[in-house]
């Protein structure tokens, strides 16, 4: 089987973020990055499915040089191979999508996978266009997934509950949490990883569809008031807050 597995390199969780001087990026400055916690749900299910069917599974980024840290991240888990598509220029959900359906077409994997979403921007978009620059079926939110004779069949979230799905071959799926455990990479993977190189390929800037025009914080929240009785708090509410 032939299994592609979509990544990205993002701030870290825990990051402090601030908007750069040109007030539309981050300012990297202090920025630890990782790769996508999403995406590690996809490269772990890459990794059950080869131990299933025997095959490949390839890791893909695309980015500047910065995100073959990521990939070395995959790699150390253990995927076979690793590409780096590379374009440091901004690109949207759009954007990105299209880079990574040129690769994908001349690998004609079986399966990719993503996570459902990237959490630096959350837009969830990617997965579904890939599917769709590919003529593939996409299945979104997977929290279960069992593939067997050339299709799958997949339980994914909807609000208030779950759905189970059937589809063929080849398709897109976006993993999101609970779809496994991802397993923490051994010293040997790491070792290995270090070695394994990763292949470079240059692809051609493609111009955004959307603009981001400011990047700023959330206002910051009015501070907190201690009131000395119920009939304070409610006159308050009614009054000021204006929610009763």
């Amino acid at each position: 089987m032939k299994i592609l597995v979509c990544i990205n390199h993002v701030p870290d969780t825990e990051a402090k973020i601030k908007s750069a001087a040109d007030g539309r990026t981050i300012d990297p400055a202090g920025v630890n990055f990782m790769l996508s916690p999403y995406d590690e749900y996809a490269v772990e299910e890459g990794l059950k499915l080869r131990k299933k069917f025997s095959g490949e599974v390839v890791a893909v980024s695309l980015g500047g040089d910065a995100n073959k840290e990521a990939l070395r991240k995959a790699l150390a888990m253990g995927c076979d191979r690793a590409v780096l598509l590379k374009d440091a220029g901004v690109r949207d959900s759009y954007g990105v999508a299209h880079g990574l359906a040129g690769y994908a077409k001349e690998f004609a994997p079986d399966i990719v996978l993503c996570g459902k979403q990237s959490i630096d921007f959350d837009d969830g978009a990617v997965g579904g266009m890939l599917a769709e620059f590919l003529g593939a079926t996409s299945v979104s939110v997977v929290v279960k997934l069992d593939v067997a004779d050339g299709s799958l069949t997949a339980e994914r979230e909807i609000e208030g509950g779950k759905e189970v799905v059937t589809a063929t071959l080849p398709a897109v799926i976006t993993a999101q949490k609970g779809l496994n455990t991802p397993r923490y990479p051994s010293l040997k993977g790491i070792m290995e990883a270090k070695r394994k190189p990763i292949e470079e390929r240059a692809i051609e800037p493609f111009a955004p569809k959307v603009d981001v025009i400011a990047l700023r914080k959330p206002a910051a929240k009015n501070p907190g008031r201690i009131v000395d009785s119920v009939a304070e708090l409610i006159r308050s509410l009614h009054e000021e807050a204006k929610v009763i």
